[in-house]
């Protein structure tokens, strides 16, 4: 499949992926989202730009905190994101928000047009990482501040997926790879330019029901590979099975471990 082609179809599947996801804020999707205002230090009648904004839960706790001499825009493809975005708005008669749906990725504003720029869990959704970086380091003014959230490599249950395809010669990478450790997401900024960078660790794993995980769905998102669509129905019905079976015998009487090590990083523009 041609890079282009497949970066179509991914993009599709991530968006079909958020456009159903209709009760997405919960206790932990907020609770993981939240920690990179304490590192940031807004301040009122700043610009902030929201990226990958999604329910907003990250640009309505901004726009509260600018004030009406501030202006938060969110960026996000999901029309379903979006729309949750837009009825917590109106419900709190924020003035201050814009929403902009579109590929975060591609997206462009003039230099020097943001005093912070935000991205909360999303990064890792980006086919090239170190491009989108440096262009929000051009979005920024001079002393801006950028802050992203991302997991390490392993989190979210692709050490086990990677571990059982790897047996059968299919070889996967996570998708938090790329920012997969604090040294990594250091460099990256780095590279892009950013001074005074600070990574903070958090570990928001959780144990969740068997019966929510002991089924796999066959899916994987990366933004630049996908080994498992080449796959054929009988390959996949005895992938799903040994997971099946791993993920049963690490079952504990609180349940199964769904590991989640959050990276808070932020970094300078001086």
């Amino acid at each position: 499949m041609q890079n282009s082609q497949y970066e179509q179809e991914y993009k599709k599947k991530v968006i079909d992926f958020f456009d159903k996801r209709t009760s997405y804020d919960n206790d932990y999707t907020i609770h993981r989202a939240l920690p990179l205002l304490n590192l940031v230090q807004l301040k009122k009648g700043q610009e902030v730009l929201d990226i990958a904004t999604g329910t907003g839960i990250i640009a309505i706790a901004v726009a509260q905190i600018v004030g009406s001499e501030g202006k938060v825009i969110g960026v996000d493809f999901s029309s379903g994101m979006l729309a949750q975005a837009q009825h917590k708005i109106e419900e709190l008669g924020l003035q201050n928000i814009e929403l902009i749906e579109a590929d975060a990725e591609y997206i462009n504003f003039k230099d020097e047009s943001f005093n912070v720029i935000l991205c909360s869990t999303a990064i890792v959704y980006f086919k090239d990482i170190p491009a989108a970086l440096r262009k929000w380091y051009r979005f920024l003014k001079p002393g801006g501040i950028v802050g992203f959230s991302c997991c390490s490599e392993e989190s979210c249950e692709a050490p086990l997926i990677i571990e059982i395809c790897n047996k059968y010669d299919i070889l996967l990478t996570s998708i938090n790879e790329p920012t997969g450790t604090p040294k990594k997401c250091h460099y990256l900024l780095a590279e892009a330019g950013f001074e005074n960078i600070e990574v903070k660790t958090q570990q928001l794993g959780f144990y969740r029901n068997l019966e929510q995980v002991r089924e796999w769905n066959g899916g994987w998102f990366h933004p630049r590979e996908n080994p498992l669509l080449q796959v054929t129905f009988e390959q996949m019905a005895e992938l799903k099975a040994e997971y099946r079976q791993k993920i049963e015998a690490e079952a504990t009487e609180q349940g199964t471990w769904y590991e989640n090590l959050t990276f808070f990083v932020t970094g300078r523009k001086i």
